[in-house]
């Protein structure tokens, strides 16, 4: 990039610099009246300023109106554009919007589908009840009207969770054929948006220049609505967000954010500076006619915070790559733009560039991910790296080790195992025999005897994600007729992310992963030897810290979605059932597993997983992401307490709680 160039000046070759500055001006789209159909004109009219319904621009609230919380029009009230409106290069980095999948694939959102509003599931035999408000539910949590407005962490998580299990159970009805086919959209997560939105359970709806409450640089997401429901960024389809200040003198837009998700040509190359690209079509499809870009909606509004240099959030999408088909995005934190100009695109028409460079003193977030490609392509050393792969081969993926706080060489010697060794078989009331599934089992087949087990539901939607904790998960097992990639054995398949095994400050060995992990997505297995009850009692207790036991306490957690959301009248207790007690010790034999520490605020729970070997039921313990977790961030869970009021009587004791968290209990085991 060359230096030295004024804001209003092209580089140019040739022909000298052009002045921005005679780019005719456009009025902001939000300052003109939008052309809305007569039924959603009639069904808004009173409720919004100038019939501007909410949705448009995600939870910008009416300072105006701060009486009673409005109801929004369906989202598919707003059918997508046709391309003599605006076609997908209309909004920055963001086809993602209309083309984003079920989990962050493209797919075709046709806008010939009918636009009706969602009605309830064929597993609900009641019609939907009049409207509640989600705050009001104690059993999906409470949000007030001040967290509606400026959220926290724990508001934040809260949204975040109930959009994600919504999303989760729509994926299992329309994978089970469960939903009605002439509903208005088969996405599953505008469908959770829906539900979210007509609820008001939202969070940080007051617009703000600057850092969001509740959300953390390094913080990702998988789809573009989650970053809407807690005030990240706003706009639903574009990449620029915006709104409108008022000062002294005038009022005029400024960015609030921008996401950077690869579909213009951006320059996003460097970790602390960013060359974005303005919206709009430079090429016209339709009469094969080169336009530039106008200085309009979000282009102005860049041109703005260029001179008043204000703080604009940074969200960059990235590849998935777990899922090349995916994407992700990351929370970057806040940058200024240095400068601004036109050059131009690879169509021929002029695009406007601006040079965003991060504040400096910010946690590192997308340099983290880029420091991480470098280890993956070879390209840089991995400072500190012990081991390249301490399972020495017995994990398809492998699993590296590395110290970069002091001198020690590794953990104690232990023989690398996927496995559960002398693990004690028990009865079921239930056949013990597989099911009779040709090739893979299908959701929403009653005829599976698995699916049977599972009380008519999958549990898994289409990329192995858990949708519900349950009392037990049935899987498929060697006894089973379906094939060995059978969707219904995602506990058995082992490792999916690349995992790193390295050394904590305070707390010893750690365990952590290079690749984002998605909510309910599958870690590990608990692998190691199962330990015999009376033995234990026999001895006065473990001998050793590598320890997993069933009949402690665990807080209890609320994961699953919200039943009477979506009209059903009861899902699946989120109480295990536990066939009868497990301990598992990783001492001598185990897995990455066993390096998972403590944390009063985990990132992963556990599951029991069930399945039959041998004509014979046996219990396994299987770990699954809580909330989406970012890259190189620890993977913790909850170790629970023993039933002693204090750890006198305990034969060890409970230990020293190090995790950090603001709900630390003090103390574990």
């Amino acid at each position: 990039m060359e230096e030295g160039l004024c804001e209003n000046s092209v580089p140019g070759s040739g022909s000298g610099l052009v002045d921005k500055t005679r780019i005719v001006e456009v009025k902001p789209l939000r300052s003109l009246a939008p052309v809305l159909p007569k039924s959603l004109q009639l069904s808004i009219s009173g409720r919004y300023p100038s019939g501007f319904p909410p949705f448009v621009l995600f939870g910008e609230p009416v300072e105006s109106q701060p009486s009673p919380t409005p109801i929004p029009a369906p989202i598919r009230s707003y059918r997508k554009p046709s391309d003599e409106e605006e076609t997908p290069h209309e909004v920055n980095g963001d086809t993602s919007s209309p083309v984003e999948g079920v989990n962050g694939e493209s797919v075709d959102d046709s806008p010939n589908r009918p636009s009706q509003p969602m009605k309830s599931c064929k597993t609900s035999q009641k019609r939907r009840k009049k409207t509640q408000d989600f705050g009001g539910s104690s059993s999906v949590g409470v949000i007030s009207m001040a967290q509606r407005d400026d959220g926290d962490r724990e508001v934040v998580n809260l949204v975040l969770m109930n959009f994600d299990s919504l999303r989760r159970r729509f994926c299992q009805l329309e994978d089970s054929k469960e939903l009605n086919t002439m509903m208005g959209t088969k996405r599953p997560d505008l469908r959770a948006t829906n539900v979210m939105t007509s609820k008001v359970f939202r969070t940080n709806m007051r617009r703000r220049v600057g850092a969001v409450p509740g959300v953390e640089i390094g913080d990702i997401f998988f789809l573009r609505m989650e970053m809407c429901h807690v005030g990240l960024h706003a706009q639903s389809m574009s990449g620029i967000d915006y709104m409108s200040v008022k000062d002294e003198f005038q009022e005029e837009t400024v960015a609030l954010s921008i996401v950077s998700s690869g579909v213009y040509d951006n320059d996003a190359e460097e970790e602390d500076i960013l060359v974005y690209t303005g919206q709009g079509e430079n090429f016209n499809k339709k009469d094969k006619h080169v336009v530039d870009q106008k200085l309009q909606r979000g282009n102005l509004a860049l041109d703005r915070s260029t001179h008043r240099q204000n703080e604009v959030r940074v969200i960059r999408g990235l590849r998935d790559a777990v899922n090349k088909h995916a994407k992700f995005y990351v929370y970057d934190g806040l940058y200024k733009i240095q400068g601004s100009w036109i050059e131009k695109g690879k169509s021929g028409g002029g695009v406007f560039k601006y040079k965003f460079v991060r504040l400096p003193g910010q946690p590192s977030a997308f340099a983290v991910w880029k420091s991480i490609q470098k280890w993956k392509r070879g390209s840089s050393s991995r400072t500190g790296l012990i081991l390249a792969d301490l399972t020495t081969g017995v994990e398809t993926i492998p699993v590296s080790l590395v110290n970069d706080v002091d001198n020690e060489k590794g953990p104690s010697f232990f023989t690398y195992s996927n496995s559960l060794r002398d693990s004690k078989p028990f009865s079921m009331v239930q056949s013990s025999y597989g099911c009779n599934c040709n090739k893979t089992c299908v959701p929403g087949d009653l005829s599976c005897s698995c699916i049977q087990r599972n009380e008519g539901d999958f549990p898994y939607i289409a990329n192995g994600v858990l949708v519900s904790r349950r009392p037990l998960v049935h899987e498929c097992g060697p006894m089973c007729k379906c094939f060995p990639n059978c969707k219904n054995r995602v506990s058995q398949t082992g490792l999916k992310h690349q995992m790193e095994v390295f050394k904590t400050k305070d707390r010893g060995w750690g365990l952590r992963s290079l690749d984002p992990i998605r909510a309910g997505t599958f870690i590990c297995e608990y692998a190691g030897e199962v330990i015999d009850r009376a033995k234990v009692n026999k001895n006065g207790g473990y001998n050793d810290e590598y320890v997993f036991d069933t009949s402690r306490i665990y807080n209890s957690f609320k994961w699953n979605y919200e039943p009477s959301l979506l009209d059903e009248i009861s899902s699946s207790s989120e109480d295990y059932t536990i066939p009868s007690p497990l301990i598992i010790s990783s001492k001598n034999f185990g897995n990455v597993a066993r390096y998972m520490n403590h944390s009063c605020s985990p990132n992963v729970f556990w599951q029991p997983v069930l399945y039959a070997e041998n004509n014979q039921y046996f219990l396994h313990i299987a770990f699954f992401a809580l909330r989406h977790i970012p890259p190189m961030a620890e993977l913790t869970y909850d170790y629970g307490c023993s039933d002693h009021a204090d750890g006198s009587s305990a034969p060890q004791g409970r230990k020293k709680c190090l995790c950090g968290s603001a709900k630390c209990r003090g103390s574990f085991g």
